[in-house]
């Protein structure tokens, strides 16, 4: 597995890491949640976030495998599907402008609830388990250890926003049409990838 892993791992970085890393409620909340209120409450938030994002990256693991055996040909319509959702993504991204609005004391129920309404990292854990993972491989602990690898990479995003606090709010806001075109450029060329 592990000659598959790497590989698979590489592919899917790019869009991983740029969905990770953008704005999006997991890291706003992180950042409002650590700035306004210290590691000691702000972490609790981060741990039900954590706890949360895997959860829901294994429900729709095993839900794209289940699709995928009951379906054979739905990888490729995931994969058009998906390089559309990627394309409107970047679109959504390049257009965006920051969100100013004040963050309230959460919790860390607060915080694994979120994951269960947060659409981005359905869309997140759809895109990568059908476009990148299951056309490798469909072996049950090969979509596990993927499923723990988005969490990794889910977590480096919010944790990111969690340790700059106010500092990364302000640099974004600054600068937040530059960023986020750069952001919306690696987009289409992961959409890009995986069409050709």
């Amino acid at each position: 597995m592990s000659e598959i892993l790497l590989p698979t791992m590489a592919a899917y970085l790019p869009y991983a890491a740029v969905t990770a890393f953008t704005p999006g409620p997991n890291n706003v909340l992180a950042l409002h949640a650590v700035a306004q209120n210290g590691w000691r409450q702000g972490g609790r938030v981060l741990y039900g976030i954590g706890v949360g994002f895997l959860c829901v990256m294994v429900i729709c693991g095993f839900f794209c495998w289940s699709l995928a055996r009951l379906i054979p040909g739905v990888s490729q319509i995931l994969t058009y599907l998906g390089a559309a959702y990627i394309l409107w993504l970047a679109w959504h991204i390049a257009r965006s402008e920051p969100d100013n609005s004040a963050g309230r004391q959460a919790s860390f129920w607060q915080g694994m609830a979120l994951q269960f309404i947060n659409v981005k990292i359905y869309m997140y854990a759809i895109t990568i388990f059908s476009l990148y993972v299951l056309p490798i491989s469909q072996n049950p602990v090969f979509i596990a250890v993927n499923a723990i690898m988005f969490t990794i990479i889910g977590a480096a995003g919010f944790i990111t926003w969690g340790i700059a606090g106010g500092l990364l709010q302000k640099f974004i806001s600054n600068h937040f049409r530059l960023f986020n075109l750069a952001m919306a450029a690696i987009l289409v060329w992961c959409a890009i990838e995986l069409l050709l």
